[in-house]
Parts: C-alpha cells; structure tokens; sequence
C-alpha cells in the first residue's frame, strides 16, 4: 500500500507538520550546515533539528533538515547515495582521452583516505562511485556530475584522480540529489524566512508546502500494515508478533515502517527471535 504523502501534508494541522517534517534546504555557500539547521530550529522556534548528511561552508545544494520527532529519522534517511556538480581544476594539459580513461578507474568500488579536515576518523575506507560524467570541459575545467555512496569525499575523489594525471583539485561542488531529496524541490533560506514570517502572519499556505511529512520514510523502507486491533499495545513499544501485522515482510534484512493505513505508527527491525517477527526502533506516540 502507498502512503500519500501529498494527502498527509495537506489535511494535517501546521503544528502536526511541524513536530514530524523534513525540510529540503537549499544551502547557500559560507554557512556550516549546523548553522543552516541551526537557523531553521531558530526560526521555526523548535525544540530540536538536524540535517542529514553535512555540506563543507562553501559547498551549495541539497541540505534537508528534520523537525523535532523526524531527527529520529535521520538513520533510514541520510545514508544513502548522494549526486553532486562540480568543476575540477587540472594542473596539467592532458587530452580528454586520458582523462576519461582516468575516471573510469575510479568508477566502482575505491579506497578513500578521509581529508584532514573531515570530522570522521581518518582511516581508508571503501566508498562506491556509482558514476562520473564530463559534461563539459573549458582548458583546465572540468564540469562534471557524480553519483556517489554516501560518505563519499568529492574533493578528495578529485584529488586522487589528479594524482593520476599531474595534478587536479575541486574548485566548485553543488549536491544537486541526497537520497530521496533533489534540487528541484529544495527551497533557499530566502524563501523559506519569507514563508515563516508569512506564517507568523495567519498565512500559512507556502510554509507548509515546504513541510515534508516524515511519513516520507515510507519511499526508501518497505511498509508493512498494523493490524487495528493491535495499536494500542503496539503504541506501547511492545514487540511484534505474527498477529500483529496483516503481512510479513518482504524484506528480512532491513529495517521496515509500520502504518496503520497512512498512519506512521514507528520503524522496526526484524528479528530472528522464535515468535516475535521484529522489535521497535524508533516509535510515533
């Protein structure tokens, strides 16, 4: 069964939107991410926020943050595979040919050092380049598009495919897709302060196009259907039993969302237990 999102972000009250919500930012070059996220809790007077997947300051593009309940969201929506636009700097005149003969050994699987300045651990880790396309080249410019697994260092992908060729660095990056969430339906923070004070002005109508419900989760996690009889309990926290839902799972090696009909009801991971089909790992109450 499909969850209409579009259903839910219409007929839901604005303060129901705002407890449970992304929102698809569109990050401006100069601020930290934390400070996007920061200004949105700020403006929206929120108990909490947080963005999935950082941006460097001078990295623009896709940035969504979640309100209050949906940062719990944050596991089942961040990691996921993230496309960027960039222009790459080479440092030596090579012919497209082996520039693209380049690339190609990039495409896949790779090992990838994190930068110094990354806040993770620097140890090498594989990271899964599913695609890098020239889509346009001026001299030593090199506009390109990326797809790549989350956690993936653009700059320090440019940097070793320099390594290759003499030399190249990244001059420019723009994420432009982060998972489920693209660039045509992100919104400036110019706009998004222009639908906040309309709002504190009676007029919410733009404020809440741009709430996101956080039954969104429902796009990249199978939904599986609460029996009605069963919600009270399961509201509780209790663990699932076979009675419990009105099909099994599909998939026995990710998490899933439980609805009852379009009702998120929480995420829950399946276990391997005798009678009990999955425990509760995050619920909506």
């Amino acid at each position: 069964m499909a969850i209409n999102i579009e259903k839910i972000q219409k007929e839901r009250s604005i303060n129901e939107l705002l407890e449970f919500s992304i929102i698809n930012i569109d990050k401006p070059t100069g601020p930290t991410s934390f400070s996007v996220s920061h200004f949105v809790k700020k403006a929206l007077n929120l108990r909490k926020t947080s963005h999935l997947g950082t941006l460097d300051p001078m990295v623009t593009g896709v940035l969504p943050v979640a309100t209050n309940r949906a940062c719990r969201l944050n596991e089942y929506l961040m990691h996921r595979n993230k496309t960027y636009v960039g222009i790459m700097r080479l440092h030596a005149d090579i012919d497209d040919k082996k520039l693209k003969d380049t690339i190609k050994n990039f495409i896949g699987k790779i090992m990838q050092l994190p930068p110094v300045r990354s806040r993770v651990k620097r140890e090498i880790r594989e990271r899964e380049v599913k695609s890098f396309e020239i889509l346009e080249r001026e001299g030593k410019d090199v506009l390109f598009e990326t797809e790549v697994q989350a956690g993936t260092y653009i700059r320090k992908l440019c940097d070793d495919i320099g390594k290759e060729i003499g030399g190249a660095h990244m001059l420019e990056l723009r994420r432009i897709k982060a998972g489920i969430f693209e660039e045509k339906e992100s919104i400036n923070l110019y706009d998004f302060e222009k639908a906040v004070e309309e709002h504190k002005k009676g007029n919410e109508e733009n404020l809440r196009k741009i709430l996101i419900p956080g039954e969104i989760v429902s796009k990249v996690l199978q939904v599986v259907q609460l029996n009605p009889l069963s919600l009270k309990q399961t509201l509780t926290g209790k663990p699932l039993f076979e009675k419990d839902i009105t099909e099994k799972p599909k998939t026995l090696d990710s998490p899933f969302a439980l609805f009852l009909e379009d009702r998120f009801i929480g995420c829950y991971k399946l276990t391997d237990e005798r009678d009990i089909i999955a425990r509760a790992e995050f619920i909506l109450n």
